[in-house]
């Protein structure tokens, strides 16, 4: 029986698909638990117990996760990347709507008004007056699920949409539409753009993306939209574009102290994904990976490994292997399986950055003590025996 650490509240379109004859859910409770999966619970102070092998993310974003923390251990962390997708690209299009069209203040205040509303409503709607997005033009950073969504949806309001993406996959750039044009450099997006969305991961390299460098190649008015992560932004140098008029309007999905009560921010309380088709969609793809994970082996979606699948042999055993990228390990791993007679009947290796996988079908017996010997190997960070 495999324990489940359940984190936050879990969409039942997720959690049911785990078996009861294979897995026990337990709520928040780490002991001895095999996999974790949650929302945006923080795991930084938590301590994994040692037979955790997997961490399922219903969600893009893992900052919630300590992510080399698990590398170095042995603990596969997925996410569910495009399950949220579509919840976040029509956020973004009512944002940049609202970024437009003065909307929030209009209805804040028409709230305000008592006596003769209707006359006083037309004698004062002048102030709240904004521009069309018909024709303007609209600078997404990162073509991902969102990014492409986005994009595309752009060009049927009418946009111009210039995109920009260094890392985009085969399969996102398939997605785009032909008539999103792709811009050579990040300089020509900002400097072209009326409206510009990000829709790219916070890392170290992203940490401060927008700065005072890259608002200065802005046009002057353009109107901002992040709906991906705050600490994207330097907070000092948007509030000070905000207020010399360089950006015109801020919407952002994730308020602080800094941003909250400055000038022409809209501060969405971080709504991106909150839609129940995208908890369910989160919650049965997380489900689904580390199900996967742990039963067969196979990897998924992984934020610390590279995706590896093999489908099962008959008649066979499967040990799967995360190492160290380093020389020689497939031929550690080979030597142990045949000082004891185990016969590698197909093996599949996957590299990621510092990090290895390899998912092993063998025929003969293999124990505890065997398991033991493979994962005491320098370089091997875990093993797990799939039966």
């Amino acid at each position: 029986m495999f324990k489940i650490a359940v984190y936050n509240k879990i969409s039942n379109e997720g959690l049911c698909l785990f078996s009861e004859d294979k897995f026990a859910l337990q709520a928040e409770d780490v002991t001895n638990a095999d996999g974790i999966i949650l929302r945006s619970a923080k795991l930084h102070d938590i301590e994994f117990p040692k037979n955790l092998k997997a961490i399922a993310r219903a969600g893009a974003g893992v900052n919630n996760i300590p992510v080399e923390k698990c590398s170095e251990n042995g603990i596969v962390v997925f996410n569910t990347p495009g399950a949220n997708a579509n919840a976040v690209m029509e956020l973004t299009i009512l944002g940049m709507l609202l970024s437009s069209r003065d909307v929030v203040d209009g209805i804040n205040w028409t709230k305000t008004l008592n006596n003769d509303v209707a006359k006083q409503v037309e004698k004062g709607k002048s102030q709240f007056k904004g521009p069309e997005i018909k024709g303007k033009t609209i600078g997404v950073i990162g073509l991902g699920a969102i990014g492409v969504l986005v994009a595309n949806t752009a060009i049927k309001l009418g946009m111009k949409v210039i995109g920009y993406d260094p890392y985009m996959s085969v399969k996102n750039a398939i997605g785009v539409s032909w008539d999103v044009y792709y811009a050579e450099s990040l300089d020509e997006l900002l400097s072209q753009s009326d409206y510009i969305s990000m829709h790219i991961p916070l890392i170290k390299a992203t940490t401060e993306f927008i700065n005072k460098d890259k608002i200065d190649k802005m046009k002057k008015g353009v109107k901002l939209l992040n709906l991906s992560r705050g600490c994207l932004v330097n907070d000092d140098d948007v509030v000070e574009a905000l207020e010399s008029g360089k950006i015109s309007k801020y919407v952002t999905d994730f308020p602080n102290e800094k941003i909250l009560h400055s000038k022409n921010t809209i501060c969405l309380p971080h709504l991106g994904a909150s839609t129940p088709e995208s908890e369910e969609n989160c919650a049965r793809m997380a489900s689904k990976q580390l199900i996967d994970y742990i039963v067969n082996g196979n990897i998924t979606n992984s934020v610390n490994l590279p995706n590896c699948s093999l489908d099962r042999n008959p008649g066979t055993e499967r040990i799967t292997v995360i190492n160290k990228n380093v020389p020689n390990m497939i031929g550690s791993l080979s030597a142990v399986l045949a000082k004891y007679n185990i016969n590698i009947i197909e093996m599949v290796n996957k590299s990621k950055g510092d990090y290895a996988y390899n998912i092993i079908d063998v025929k003969g017996c293999i124990t505890e003590e065997k398991i033991d010997e493979i994962r005491n190997t320098e370089g091997i960070l875990s093993v797990m025996h799939v039966k």
